[in-house]
């Protein structure tokens, strides 16, 4: 999918747009957003800053807090960041 954030945007802006992106999802799509959003983060070094905010966005759109949590810890696996 398409993230409404530009990587040249300043952090602040980034983040805000991941964050959007994960409001966004529908169900079905909840879990692959949230992933996405922040893999995105933590390649472009808001990962830490971020995970907050990407899991209350999660727990907005229906999904629990341990699937939250897995989904960006397993993010942060796969960039490296764990």
């Amino acid at each position: 999918p398409t993230a409404p954030t530009r990587t040249d945007a300043p952090p602040a802006q980034q983040g805000h747009g991941l964050v959007q992106f994960v409001l966004a999802a529908h169900e079905g799509q909840r879990n692959t957003r949230l992933f996405w959003a922040a893999c995105r983060a933590y390649e472009n070094g808001l990962g830490e800053t971020l995970a907050p905010h990407l899991t209350n966005a999660a727990l907005r759109v229906g999904l629990t807090p341990r699937e939250a949590h897995s989904t960006i810890a397993s993010a942060a696996r796969l960039t490296g960041h764990a």
